[in-house]
């Protein structure tokens, strides 16, 4: 019986994605199913649309204060985001010849110095007599570097949440390392975002500096990177059965083309999931690249293109959602960081907060998590993060000092969240923590 209602659970996954074909077919990586080729989502269509490239999120523009409480207060908040627009940070075998436009990054400064010494920054070069210039396109940008564009998108994310928080809330007076925490992962792109998001807020910080909180490589929790064989071993086990493998096949004409045409045919990592095609073709049509061609002239097609979204998705929700023991094995690798965000809250309950505000900014990895850990998928099928996207967890305090938490996802109130008590918010984050992290993802 459970491989029966896995089968039909793929089924439907299935006719989603067939769904998803049909809005697409037009030749358009834009439409009511989600936007794929630009960070400005068509006027046509609703402001909260999804859109991959530059996922909606707070603005004053949509944003209203929670109903339930007349005049009541903000009062604390953690908001948590992922990066922006970046390059692929996945290549083809024969990368190079699988870029008709090179990649350029050279208006973007990357900057990385010691307090103290030269402002020193760097360009990445790649002579064209290079032995390995197969493996990378040309051009002036790292893979998995954030763009020039993300970079922009990243201010402009900013410059939205102050309007809200700031502006029209006084939530936030200034910005300053007193009331605002903020901590990224160990990768560039999300220094840099930081540092967008800052300037965003308050453009005088383009001058200043601001500091961004990282846990050791080893053992960080965004996206996370710690170890957890358990969790493995989990993930391993529920990617075996139908429920995976039957989507798998059912897409094989797929990946025969996929892997003939950019030479992916036999490699694992391109093969037993489509996480590889998605990042490839995502990160070029966001930053208005063509969708890969070869040199025999085969190109990837939009229609191509649409199918792998939508597997992708699919896959996204089957793993941290959907899928037997996914729970567990969201608590598992997550872990670390709900105990992270129940501990500030309990800290603010306590009344030991510093902060006003603290601001995270992650992966796809840490946002489907978070998505999953807050119970979005009860509701509605999770949909792969998209670049930007965005999760604000808001403390409101009553005219009878009584605490509620209000948790918007992508701008828009979570309905089942809308209103919790800040006591209720606390336990509920705390039951998605295994008693001993360490233990659960090493022990026996």
């Amino acid at each position: 019986m459970l491989g029966l209602s896995f089968s039909w659970f793929a089924l439907a996954v299935i006719m989603g994605q067939a769904t998803f074909l049909q809005s697409t077919r037009a030749g358009s990586l834009s439409s009511p199913k989600g936007v794929y080729n630009s960070s400005v989502t068509p006027a046509s269509l609703p402001w909260n649309t999804y859109n991959y490239c530059n996922a909606p999120h707070v603005n004053a523009a949509h944003y209203s204060v929670p109903e339930d409480a007349p005049g009541a207060t903000l009062v604390y908040a953690n908001a948590v985001i992922r990066h922006h627009k970046r390059t692929p940070d996945n290549l083809y075998p024969e990368e190079n010849a699988l870029n008709a436009v090179a990649w350029n990054c050279s208006a973007m400064h990357q900057y990385s110095y010691g307090g103290g010494t030269g402002r020193v920054f760097h360009e990445t070069y790649t002579p064209a007599w290079h032995p390995f210039l197969s493996e990378i396109w040309n051009g002036t940008c790292d893979e998995g570097q954030l763009t020039q564009e993300g970079l922009e998108d990243a201010v402009l994310h900013g410059k939205d949440f102050w309007s809200v928080y700031s502006d029209e809330l006084g939530f936030l007076q200034t910005v300053n390392e007193d009331d605002i925490f903020i901590r990224t992962s160990t990768e560039t792109r999300t220094f840099q975002v930081a540092g967008g998001l800052l300037a965003g807020m308050d453009s005088s910080m383009a001058t200043r500096s601001f500091p961004v909180t990282t846990q050791p490589s080893p053992a960080n929790s965004i996206p996370p990177a710690y170890p957890c064989p358990n969790a493995d071993q989990i993930r391993d086990n529920f990617q075996s059965v139908p429920a995976w493998t039957d989507h798998l096949e059912q897409n094989a004409a797929l990946q025969t083309r996929l892997g003939n045409m950019l030479g992916t045919a036999n490699l694992s990592a391109w093969t037993s999931w489509y996480d590889h095609y998605f990042d490839t073709f995502t990160s070029r049509t966001c930053n208005g690249h063509p969708l890969p061609c070869n040199a025999s002239g085969a190109c990837v097609s939009v229609d191509n293109a649409a199918q792998v979204f939508s597997i992708g998705d699919f896959e996204y929700n089957y793993i941290w959602s959907a899928a037997e023991n996914a729970t567990t094995y969201t608590q598992l690798t997550f872990g670390v960081f709900l105990l992270e965000l129940a501990h500030n809250f309990v800290l603010f309950r306590d009344g030991k907060e510093h902060y006003k505000l603290r601001f995270y900014v992650g992966h796809d990895g840490t946002m489907i998590r978070l998505a999953s850990s807050l119970g979005l998928g009860a509701y509605a099928s999770l949909r792969w993060p998209a670049l930007g996207s965005e999760i604000v967890m808001e403390v409101w305090q009553t005219a009878e000092r009584e605490h509620f938490v209000r948790v918007l996802h992508e701008g828009t109130p979570v309905p089942a969240l809308a209103w919790v008590s800040l006591d209720g918010f606390v336990e509920m984050l705390q039951k998605q923590i295994p008693e001993n992290v360490y233990q659960a993802c090493t022990g026996s």
